[in-house]
């Protein structure tokens, strides 16, 4: 409970001058006259009611003019530029969220109140200070558990050795597989304030395989929908690149290390008289080394299943095969940035693996 009369006869004059002047900044004269009213005796309960507010707000203010006087009250923050917490409480606090990687404002606001007895009125202020101190909200990445950094690097020297060396009757392709399913994506979007949206969600149940490869010279793709993606798909998938490219002595063509890829009856199909198709193998656990994996992930669903209802299966897979075998190509100057061989190394070192 707050004692009455906390304030001196000067202090008090100066805090009823600012809340009944006219010409103070709206926000000091409610913390002004928070004070004096406390200091009349009220609760905080009934300054918070009076004042149309909380009863903690009306406690941090009073917190801040035990702590810093005026200062403190009016200072408002300063958009985190003027920290109310000592260097040495700023590193404490820095050590602190580096060791806990704590995920919200609130848990942060209770460490400082807790061991510096120092509270955050609002969580702007709070942000602005956490920002000042380098800190930022990070949203972990997902890699996979057995990433080999040398391995990704022996790849892409040889990818690079191929592109040097490629003759003018070679193509190079990047081939996986993909399951769709005839759902929508919710996702957020402008709209007028006064407007609720939504969306009829669909069974969410029935997919569609596909197994497919692109071609990033051109924008060219095979696309075809198959009832299982299996070894019998990829030699599906392998005669129709062939089909596609008459003039080619040799098609190289990417893909992982999918067990129906490296299939036996794959490899005899390969080992035929005159087959012109050549596999390389991405690195296990790397689908970042394989180009198509983008064009699934970020133009497909972008295009196809963000806040986009599809009534019956039949053309949500039209739209997909459409979209996959004819807008793509066309739009590929416009995409291909997108989608492309700018191949990275991700090394576990390199992070902080969470637990």
């Amino acid at each position: 409970m707050i004692r009455r009369g906390f304030l001196t006869e000067r202090e008090r004059q100066e805090l009823r001058a600012i809340a009944r002047s006219g010409l103070s900044d709206a926000r000091e004269a409610r913390r002004a006259n928070a004070i004096v009213l406390l200091d009349r005796g009220w609760s905080c309960d009934r300054v918070a009611e009076a004042l149309l507010l909380d009863d903690d707000t009306i406690r941090s203010w009073w917190k801040l003019y035990q702590e810093r006087g005026q200062e403190g009250l009016f200072s408002f923050e300063g958009g985190g530029s003027l920290s109310r917490l000592s260097g040495e409480q700023e590193y404490r606090l820095k050590e602190w969220v580096e060791q806990t990687l704590a995920r919200t404002t609130r848990a942060i606001g209770a460490f400082i109140e807790s061991e510096f007895g120092v509270v955050y009125a609002s969580r702007s202020g709070l942000i602005a200070l956490l920002h000042r101190l380098g800190l930022e909200y990070r949203k972990p990445q997902t890699i996979p558990r057995k990433l080999d950094p040398d391995r990704q690097q022996a790849f892409i020297a040889a990818y690079e050795v191929l592109l040097n060396s490629l003759g003018t009757d070679e193509a190079v392709l990047f081939a996986d597989a993909v399951h769709p399913t005839h759902a929508v994506r919710a996702v957020g979007c402008w709209a007028p304030a006064h407007m609720d949206l939504a969306i009829e969600q669909t069974s969410g149940r029935e997919r569609v395989n596909i197994h497919g490869a692109l071609d990033l010279e051109t924008g060219t793709t095979r696309m075809i929908e198959v009832q299982t993606v299996d070894a019998a798909s990829t030699i599906a998938l392998l005669a129709s690149i062939e089909n596609h490219y008459p003039a080619m002595s040799a098609i190289h063509v990417f893909l992982d290390n999918a067990r129906y890829h490296r299939a036996r009856i794959v490899r005899q199909w390969l080992a035929e008289p005159g087959r012109r198709i050549v596999l390389h193998f991405i690195p296990p656990y790397c689908p970042h080394l394989n180009p198509i994996e983008r064009l699934w992930a970020l133009l497909m669903h972008r295009h196809l299943t963000h806040n986009k209802v599809y009534d019956a299966r039949a053309s949500f897979v039209d739209a997909v095969l459409d979209f996959l075998r004819d807008k793509v190509p066309k739009n590929w100057r416009k995409w291909c940035d997108a989608v492309s061989d700018n191949f990275r190394i991700i090394n576990p070192r390199d992070f902080r693996i969470l637990a």
